[in-house]
């Protein structure tokens, strides 16, 4: 079974592993060299997804599947129902199979500490880990993971959602250890499966993490956690796909099990009582809503460090382009749009707090439709809720922080419009909280709408407290 680990290239300096090409230049010039990286990949490319390591490497250039679809589309109406040009044979000859964790765990290396160039790539403008980065490497491996799960069939593999990104302690120094991110199936239904991925800082030089094995990893070490539930469909049919079953060996592997069956179960609860289309304001909402309401009509302003919602709002439009498609060609690669979701919630939150603000975690997110190239994608990010912490209310995100601030919510809403189709649909909405050190700031709806998303905010910071209590409820009985 394949394991990935960085080829020592650089991520941004390429001469190790490159052509060049000398273009005609007078003698007394420096000559212009043209780099071609030897295995075809993008820079922009995450790890796992490299062609020369990747069993879920792009096998054709965006121009075949291009074209490809091109000659696909009906002459009557126009229009291309092909979704992947990599993967379209038929899957129903396959039987389904017992797999265990080992067959599935996958990993990959961040030489941060070895190669300054390659850490170069992940850092943001005040010297820490820049997360949209390392958001795009967690979802490549995880479809990496369930490849090597599914294997031998090759069916339409998709990231359904992104059940939480947690950050369990502080990186202070990105650049005195390497980083590996590992994972594997915890769990499966019929055609869908559970991905656990952790992210961990080691002090063995990237040369020397050969055959990385899941009990080298210590849980001193791990600073990130990330859940992913994708599914699989045959690529022709479209229906779903049924998926090798996962066989727990052990005590440790039935508990991570039945773990992520409760979350599952915790997953269907939430769907019935976050959503305020389902479920409307609470006695307790109602009466919260109207006191801030009674508080805020009559002040012609408002206190430091207090926001109107509708002053936070930030957006975001861009063409979706062909060199972020996932490996059926025709649609957007879930990290990609992941680190584009991120980073505008981060500039939301620094631009709210006038600080450059530390991310806590992604809270559940659905992927509610698929993306397509050449597709406009417009983005809306909100401030939707903040919370102060101190000692005393939070003692989880104080000992993370250290210090007493406010956990500040960005919601970011994603609505796609095919230029194909001419149809606007909504692609999904994000959730991230950052952590503002020192300053309590506060955020203040007005209208009815922006009431709901107070709500819902509040809702889902209740949701991930009580996600944590059940996780850690269970762990107490390892």
């Amino acid at each position: 079974m394949l394991r990935l680990r960085t080829p020592f290239n650089r991520a941004i300096q390429l001469s190790a592993h490159s052509r060049a090409l000398s273009c005609s230049a007078p003698t007394n010039q420096a000559k212009v060299m043209i780099h071609k990286t030897e295995d075809g990949s993008h820079l922009f490319q995450p790890v796992a997804s490299k062609p020369s390591i990747s069993p879920t490497r792009r096998t054709h250039t965006w121009l075949e599947a291009y074209r490809a679809r091109e000659a696909s589309r009906d002459p009557k109406t126009g229009k291309s129902t092909t979704l992947s040009f990599d993967f379209n044979k038929s899957q129903s000859d396959q039987k389904v199979s017992d797999r265990t964790v080992d067959d599935s765990f996958s990993y990959v290396i961040l030489p941060f500490k070895d190669d300054p160039w390659f850490l170069d790539a992940y850092i943001n403008s005040f010297g820490r880990l820049r997360f949209g980065q390392i958001f795009q490497d967690l979802d490549a491996l995880a479809g990496v993971i369930a490849h090597n799960h599914c294997m031998p069939a090759e069916p339409m593999i998709v990231t359904a959602s992104v059940d939480r990104v947690t950050i369990l302690k502080r990186l202070d120094q990105v650049d005195d250890k390497n980083i590996t991110l590992s994972g594997h199936v915890t769990w499966t239904g019929r055609s869908s499966m559970e991905i656990t991925i952790k992210a961990a800082q080691t002090s063995t030089p990237a040369s020397e993490l050969h055959d990385l094995k899941e009990n080298q990893i210590k849980d001193k070490d791990v600073f990130l956690t990330a859940g992913f539930t994708f599914v699989a469909r045959d690529p022709l049919t479209q229906k779903s796909f049924a998926i090798n079953r996962l066989v727990p060996r052990n005590a440790k592997e039935r508990a991570d099990f039945e773990r992520a069956s409760k979350f599952n179960a915790h997953k269907k609860e939430l769907a019935k009582t976050h959503d305020l289309a389902i479920a409307p304001p609470t006695e307790e909402e109602a009466k919260l809503i109207h006191d801030m309401w009674i508080e805020t009509r009559d002040k012609p302003t408002l206190p430091a460090h207090t926001k109107r919602m509708a002053d936070t709002v930030i957006h975001s439009t861009q063409v979706m382009q062909p060199q972020y498609r996932n490996r059926h060609s025709y649609m957007i690669f879930g990290g990609y749009l992941l680190r584009t979701t991120f980073e505008l919630a981060y500039a939301c939150a620094a631009a709210f707090t006038h600080s450059s603000p530390r991310f806590v975690s992604l809270d559940s997110t659905t992927f509610r439709a698929p993306v397509p190239v050449g597709s406009v994608c417009y983005l809306t990010a909100t401030v939707v809720d903040t919370i102060k912490i101190t000692k005393d209310n939070d003692t989880e995100v104080f000992t993370n922080n250290s210090k007493p601030g406010t956990l500040v919510q960005v919601r970011v809403d994603s609505t796609v419009k095919d230029l194909d189709h001419d149809t606007t649909t909504n692609t999904g909405q994000f959730t991230y909280s950052y952590f503002v050190e020192d300053t309590f700031f506060d955020v203040v709806p007005e209208s009815y709408s922006e009431m709901m998303q107070y709500v819902e905010g509040r809702r889902t910071s209740q949701s991930t407290k009580k996600y944590h209590e059940l996780m850690k409820s269970e762990r107490a009985f390892e």
